[in-house]
């Protein structure tokens, strides 16, 4: 294994029909054909010599779209040990019954941290309505992947969909939950524009914070966010492809011909994402 994949979503249970977003994104991102299997997902994974956190989001509330159980993802990671690990998703505006599914799908199923999608779910996480939740997360130990910055879906379709940009801007609400909740292992997913500065600034200021860099073809990525993690931010930034969108082979490709040094590398690929899983 010479890298762990932060961010990978789990194809669509087959029950299920597609979320209302899923033509839109697929779209914007080019892609042809039917969607990967989870044995496809999987061999891809192992072809990389990459180990993935795989989730869904639960974004039911707002978008009326039923989520993909947590049982599933966790039945995938049974399947397929070698390759997946597996974080539970809730959908915050559930109030009591998000909390008592997230510490079900931990304790229960054994997934190991919590997606969250601030602009999908339609909630600001420094919101003291989600004190709770976050509390619980805390108290579990589990780290929480929360998309910040732009949004692919919905965009340039009449009102962006719907979707707010403003859920997951980094200050004030992800440096607000960071300094309420400083056991809190938080990272904030994608390079988060048009933000970049403010989701520097959070990472640099609060040791709890991470950042992971998926979404983005690496050679697009934001010069000064490169530039911090290959210093001041090497052992804060992971390595997340953000899988079926962004192949992790291209994403690790890409990254191999970046300009940054080897002890960053490393800790980007592998070492900073052991640590904050907690993996030996």
């Amino acid at each position: 294994m010479k890298a762990i994949d932060i961010h990978v979503h789990v194809p669509r249970h087959p029950e299920l029909p597609e979320y209302g977003i899923e033509p839109g994104l697929r779209k914007m991102f080019r892609m042809d054909g039917e969607p990967d299997s989870v044995q496809e997902m999987a061999d891809r994974v192992m072809a990389a010599d990459v180990k993935a956190v795989i989730f869904s989001v639960d974004a039911e509330t707002e978008t009326g779209d039923r989520p993909d159980p947590n049982d599933y993802v966790a039945d995938v990671v049974k399947r397929h040990p070698d390759q997946f690990f597996g974080f539970a998703t809730v959908d915050p505006r559930k109030g009591l019954a998000a909390v008592e599914e997230l510490e079900r799908a931990v304790t229960e199923l054994g997934l190991i941290g919590l997606k969250l999608h601030p602009i999908h779910m339609a909630f600001f996480p420094d919101d003291p309505a989600f004190e709770t939740l976050f509390s619980k997360v805390e108290q579990l130990g589990i780290p929480v992947l929360m998309h910040t910055g732009y949004a692919a879906a919905g965009a340039g379709t009449p009102g962006g969909g719907g979707f707010k940009l403003a859920y997951a801007r980094p200050i004030p609400h992800v440096d607000n939950l960071a300094a309420d909740h400083p056991d809190l292992k938080i990272i904030m997913a994608h390079p988060a524009w048009p933000w970049i500065d403010e989701q520097i600034a959070v990472a640099l200021h609060k040791p709890n914070v991470y950042i992971d860099l998926s979404g983005w073809a690496p050679k697009y990525i934001p010069k000064q966010l490169i530039i911090e993690a290959g210093g001041r931010l090497r052992r804060k930034v992971l390595f997340g492809s953000d899988y079926p969108y962004m192949p992790p082979e291209r994403w690790l490709e890409e990254f191999a011909d970046l300009e940054i040094r080897d002890e960053a590398r490393e800790l980007i690929l592998l070492e900073n994402a052991k640590t904050v899983l907690g993996l030996d």
